[in-house]
């Protein structure tokens, strides 16, 4: 039980607390509001905090509260919006930090440790129960993910760490669907993009995502238009809520990820032609794409278009 206890408090010391505020005009804000809570993971002595993106996207404060409960102001330093990473950066050194695990295996313990509130963190402890591909309906896959059994005990971006004290994973999403299981994304996703992330802010070598502004769901073996992102390229283009997508580009697609595939396969900027069916008839609809990190780092309030 005390070596139990000593490792939680290990991981613990390499723990955050993270507060934002975003601007209402930021097209975050309208789904994720302006006020946010999250979670993070130190991941190097010289204050860099590994978090999950939608805590901090669009941030223009960020405080961060360590688990000696110390405060900083946070600089979002990276963003990764195909993993859904991030990382913020403090003027501090010499912190607790966590290393990578290894490996990471169907059935091992691991456990979480996650923000409640500034000075509070919560435990909770489980199994990985599965390493298979997740997807989102807001433009969102990865090919790997991590799923315990556990529910998250706190804010988004905590920590997933093996009974090693090693860092697992990114601490994300609740499968509440699912049952009481909890979605990570794999420390992998960070370090096959660390050196980019930390020089330049994103990932520059990986050709940028079309972004469509665009939520769907599978439905009877077709892939249905559940929504659009207001003023978003899709609904600009035309696609509206309740188009059932036949195709992609000429290329059937009949579950989400084979709509991401296809999307992907394309560039940002590209305009890419989706045929739908919609009412009682079929209709071609093509929709230029744009880059995701255009729109969230560069997105002026409205009517400062240009300017």
């Amino acid at each position: 039980m005390n070596a139990r206890l000593g490792l939680v408090h290990a991981v613990l010391l390499a723990t955050a607390d993270l507060s934002t505020t975003v601007p209402a005009h930021h097209p975050s804000a309208r789904n994720l509001g302006t006020e946010r809570m999250g979670s993070g993971t130190v991941v190097d002595p010289a204050g860099i905090i590994l978090t999950v993106n939608y805590v901090v996207n669009g941030a223009d404060s960020i405080t961060v509260t360590l688990a000696d409960e110390k405060q900083y102001p946070g600089q979002l330093m990276a963003q990764d919006f195909d993993s859904g990473i991030a990382l913020v950066k403090i003027d501090a050194n010499d912190l607790p930090f966590l290393r990578p695990a290894e490996t990471v295996t169907v059935g091992q313990p691991a456990f979480m440790i996650a923000s409640s509130g500034q000075h509070n963190r919560r435990v909770s402890d489980g199994n990985v129960t599965s390493l298979e591909g997740y997807d989102g309906q807001w433009e969102y896959m990865l090919e790997k993910s991590i799923r315990v059994s556990a529910f998250n005990p706190g804010f988004g971006g905590g920590t997933l760490a093996d009974t090693r004290g090693r860092l697992l994973g990114v601490v994300s999403l609740n499968l509440n669907d699912i049952g009481k299981f909890t979605m990570a994304i794999p420390v992998e996703y960070y370090l096959r993009d660390a050196d980019e992330l930390r020089n330049f802010g994103r990932v520059r070598s990986r050709p940028a995502r079309p972004w469509l502004g665009l939520y769907s769901q599978a439905m009877g073996g077709h892939v249905l238009v559940t929504g659009v992102t207001p003023s978003g390229p899709a609904e600009k283009a035309g696609l509206k809520q309740g188009d059932i997508i036949l195709t992609v580009e000429r290329q059937e697609v009949q579950t989400r990820p084979q709509l991401y595939r296809e999307v992907w396969k394309k560039q940002a900027g590209d305009v890419i032609t989706f045929r739908v069916i919609r009412g009682d008839g079929a209709m071609d609809v093509q929709v230029p794409s744009i880059d995701r990190w255009d729109r969230n780092r560069n997105n002026p309030p409205e009517g400062q278009a240009g300017a």
